[in-house]
């Protein structure tokens, strides 16, 4: 999936054309909406706003057409659809993330949004995937295990959980010393274009995402060690608990009716961690 530059984005945003319906589609939900969603400032009608990272494929993501896509975005337009709301989308690069929360700019972060080590900083819904933090490299680099890593150039994502393990004292950041580079991207996207042209050695990534970067490259692989684990969950600010229970509310009805199993099927390399309600 090409992505546009970041200078693109900047365009397509002032162009303010986030409006319901671009890009991805959501499941048709033919469900009655929950009886909640009628009260206070959240009944149908209700302008959700969705805000994720920009270039976060298979989670998230702008094509070179301006749509967003992704299996977070997918499931966002459904909750929209189950309840008679609006849905807008606010991309942003994941860095910004808390900046635009904090704004108003966006209801919630929804992208791929690690949980665990940040359960006192949002208000969290329940966990919808399972991940692993691992490694990924050339098949022919030579490096095989953690420990070959010593001496060698490693990039990541600003602001990511790899970004955070390998940076925490009771994390990786013993593995992270020996590096005789950390590298940090603003996307996976061009961390895994500096690995091909040779610029970096390995990228600390999440498997789920690496999974859709080599999806058709036959020349990556992941090493079989762990950096560590994590579940994905979707940020409110901790005084929405309103929005958060119906959120939850129409994530256990997507559930009920297929509609979660359905779109996730569309994302075979994050299908197999899908954990909601199980």
């Amino acid at each position: 999936m090409k992505k546009k530059a970041f200078a693109l984005f900047l365009g397509f945003t002032m162009a303010a054309a986030l409006l319901a319906g671009c890009g991805g589609g959501s499941a048709d939900t033919s469900g009655e909406p929950a009886d909640t969603a009628a009260s206070g400032d959240y009944g149908e009608g209700y302008v959700f706003k969705h805000g994720f990272d920009l270039d976060y494929p298979p989670y998230s993501y702008i094509d070179d057409d301006g749509n967003v896509g992704g299996f977070d975005v997918e499931m966002a337009q459904a909750v929209c659809d189950y309840y008679g709301w609006e849905y807008e989308a606010v991309p942003f690069n994941w860095d910004a993330k808390d900046a635009e929360l904090n704004a108003g700019s966006c209801d919630c972060i929804w992208s791929g949004f690690t949980l665990n080590g940040r359960e006192d900083d949002y208000l969290w819904s329940k966990a919808y995937s399972d991940n692993t933090q691992m490694i990924m490299v050339k098949k022919d680099s030579g490096i095989e295990t953690l420990d070959d890593l010593a001496g060698k150039t490693v990039g990541v994502q600003t602001s990511t959980s790899a970004y955070d393990l390998l940076n925490d004292e009771e994390g990786q950041k013993e593995l992270c010393d020996s590096f005789a580079s950390l590298e940090v991207y603003e996307t996976y996207t061009i961390a895994f274009n500096d690995l091909k042209a040779g610029a970096i050695d390995a990228i600390a990534i999440d498997v789920t995402s690496g999974n859709y970067l080599m999806s058709g490259e036959e020349d990556y692989q992941f090493l079989d060690e762990e950096l560590g684990s994590e579940q994905y969950a979707i940020g409110f600010r901790k005084d929405d608990t309103e929005l958060c229970d119906l959120i939850n509310a129409a994530l256990d009805a997507l559930a009920e009716d297929g509609t979660y199993d359905q779109i996730g099927q569309k994302y075979p390399e994050i299908y197999d961690f899908l954990c909601l309600n199980k």
